[in-house]
């Protein structure tokens, strides 16, 4: 992913709704590339597209359709994936690479108890027959990892996407960072990590309604705030 922006032609924009989703992913693009999540590539236009990755409003942009893949299969799929974000972070693609892959040795990534999947490498250019095994291993979960590849994850909302990518990507950093001392890392046992995450679901379960989308929606606008005050001209 990459810093994006959009423009406001009135005879393409259907509503104040569609423009307000607009501006909020420009705003996630944004994020991402403060981050350090991007990928060299600088998007300067959203694209509105089909789940064939085909224009459905004229734009002088050229659609990756082999890169679009990926999140069309979920988006298809998953009713409540309404945001997709996959990143090749190199956190990520390092943990990717590893026949154990993440480790529960963290507070991060013992959060994602039972609550992460993996995918096995097919290539580059995802077929149709993968899209049905990409579905099938990620599931109901929200967090992948894609072997030899990269992270993504998935969510209702772009905040709630960033969170599950914040935790993931925290994870992978936070082990890589532990590899480097060349000494064992310390496994958290399986049943500290379902406390830990029955914990936290707790905590969820007997909150007001909606406190979980809350707090994701505060780091989101959190990270709105820091790259307005870098640059607002998404915005635009």
């Amino acid at each position: 992913m990459a810093t994006s922006g959009a423009s406001r032609d009135p005879s393409l924009i259907t509503s104040d709704v569609e423009w307000a989703h607009r501006v909020e992913l420009a705003a996630f693009y944004r994020i991402v590339a403060l981050l350090g999540w991007d990928e060299l590539i600088i998007a300067s236009s959203l694209l509105k597209i089909d789940l064939e990755g085909n224009l459905v409003e004229p734009s002088p942009w050229l659609v990756n359709k082999a890169g679009f893949m990926i999140h069309s299969a979920i988006h298809d799929a998953r009713q409540d994936a309404h945001c997709v974000l996959h990143v090749h972070t190199t956190a990520g693609m390092a943990v990717a690479q590893q026949p154990k892959g993440l480790q529960s040795t963290s507070f991060y990534s013992a959060a994602l108890y039972d609550h992460l999947s993996y995918h096995d490498f097919e290539g580059s250019v995802v077929t149709d027959g993968e899209k049905v095994r990409l579905v099938q291993s990620l599931g109901t979960n929200n967090h992948i990892i894609l072997r030899n590849h990269g992270l993504l994850t998935c969510g209702p909302t772009p905040a709630a996407t960033f969170s599950a990518m914040y935790t993931l990507q925290r994870a992978c950093e936070v082990q890589i960072a532990g590899q480097a001392g060349g000494d064992p890392l310390i496994e958290v046992p399986e049943e500290i990590r379902s406390e830990h995450r029955s914990a936290l679901n707790q905590t969820v379960k007997d909150a007001p309604a909606n406190d979980m989308a809350r707090v994701d929606q505060m780091m989101f606008d959190a990270m709105v705030r820091r790259i307005d005050r870098i640059d607002p001209s998404y915005k635009n």
